[in-house]
């Protein structure tokens, strides 16, 4: 809850305590020092057109560049007209069973009509369907979307039953808004939704990007614009220049043949033992040894017979090779190509195919004897991971039903792999089915 590296925030605060005045002028002098730099001006204001086109026109006629209407921030302002009560709920009588999102339209619409620039509305995860608010937006006249504003959320309890953040002398409290990496995968969810349902519709992704990487997710996801806010927070603004360079380095990876093993900037795990290289002992020993007791020392005595076979063998000559430098095969991909590349992979649970099944792979050498993988199976699994009596080796079992918890919790990277199932699985269905239920 405290100290650097946060991995997500929760905020309580309301509007700016600044005038609409005060702003209009920090944009015209902001863009008068810089010209070439996009300024997106956020509003917000309750269900009332005259107020929708007054704050529209001032953000225009200040020099922004586009605006993004906030109808979503959830909480406070919502209980004054504003905000959520804006971009949730369906209609002006809040009808639970009213799919339509008609104040969403209607607000676009009154913006459309007031003003020339791009607008973006900004869109509430706390809904049913965000692609519906999504759609009423478009057809509203809306140039894109946000996605996604905070999520509602209680950030947590001390032992003594007050709350953080715990206002005033009897330590209230109120569900604010949560953000940053914990709400990442529902925002992916809500930025790649929208564009398989509105393909082309461009979309200003945020929630949770924390890097270069995270970034990308967003970009495959179908966003064209990536916004980044409480990682500056956790930080500063020196992380976007960080982010920008990091992006650069991803696309260029991509345009090389020889690294396209590679998990972005991540190189494939070399085998290893407690992050020292082993040697394969299937060749040196023609089996594998567990890493524990009498069978460490045996394993220790291979290796180093062998490497003393190498040395014995090996020119005492130092080479001169200079590290090999990759080129791009061909045209390293821009931004705008790498957008939606995700979407293919994303459906429907109906779309998956539940024939071609998986089981977990364990590398023995790699294998810390840990027993987290046979934790998690036995208590929270399909009891699927047994060990070796000699060896203490884990052992999988042909009930594994590929979850994944084991390699989920495996602390050494690639231990654990899912490979292809080579048998049948056949589910135990436990107590046959009766003919006639039993009340």
């Amino acid at each position: 809850m405290f100290g650097p590296g946060q991995g997500s925030f929760l905020n309580i605060e309301l509007i700016s305590e600044k005038t609409a005045a005060y702003w209009c002028q920090s944009v015209t002098e902001l863009k008068a020092d810089f010209p070439d730099n996009i300024v997106i001006s956020s509003i917000m204001c309750s269900y009332n057109k005259a107020d929708w086109t007054e704050l529209a026109k001032m953000a225009e006629e200040s020099g922004a560049d586009a605006l993004e209407l906030n109808l979503s921030c959830p909480h406070g302002m919502g209980e004054r007209g504003m905000g959520l009560a804006c971009g949730q709920f369906a209609c002006l009588f809040h009808d639970p069973f009213d799919q339509d999102p008609e104040l969403v339209r209607n607000i676009c619409r009154w913006v459309r009509q007031a003003v020339q620039i791009p607008f973006f509305a900004k869109l509430t995860p706390n809904v049913t369907n965000i692609v519906d608010i999504a759609k009423a937006a478009q057809e509203g006249g809306a140039d894109g979307v946000t996605a996604t504003n905070t999520v509602s959320g209680l950030m947590g309890l001390k032992a003594d039953g007050s709350p953080w953040p715990g206002i005033g002398r009897g330590r209230r409290t109120t569900y604010g808004g949560v953000s940053g990496n914990a709400i990442r995968p529902i925002a992916l969810r809500a930025v790649s939704a929208i564009a398989k349902a509105l393909p082309g519709f461009p979309i200003l992704a945020t929630g949770g990007i924390d890097s270069a990487e995270s970034g990308l997710q967003f970009l495959h996801a179908g966003a064209t614009v990536l916004q980044v806010c409480s990682a500056v927070q956790n930080q500063d603004f020196t992380v976007i220049d960080d982010y920008c360079t990091g992006l650069k380095a991803l696309l260029y990876l991509k345009s090389i043949e020889e690294l396209q093993n590679w998990d972005g900037q991540s190189p494939p795990t070399a085998r290893h033992q407690k992050g020292k290289p082993v040697a394969t002992l299937e060749e040196v020993k023609g089996g594998s040894l567990p890493s524990f007791g009498p069978y460490l020392q045996e394993k220790k005595q291979a290796i180093a017979n062998h490497k003393k076979k190498l040395i014995d063998f090996t020119d005492d000559s130092v080479s001169t090779e200079g590290t090999r430098v990759y080129a791009p095969k061909g045209p390293v991909p821009r931004v705008k190509d790498v957008i939606a590349k995700a979407l293919q992979h994303i459906g429907a649970y109906q779309e998956l195919n539940i024939e071609e099944q998986v089981q977990a792979l364990i590398d023995p050498e790699m294998c810390v004897n840990c027993g987290k993988c046979y934790m998690t199976c036995n208590d929270a699994g399909y009891q699927a991971i047994v060990f070796d009596p000699e060896t203490h080796l884990p052992v999988i079992q042909d009930s594994c039903t590929g979850c994944t918890l084991c390699l989920s919790v495996c602390p050494i990277i690639d231990c654990i792999k899912m490979v292809a199932r080579t048998t049948p699985y056949v589910p135990k269905r436990g107590l046959p089915q009766a003919v006639e239920p039993v009340c």
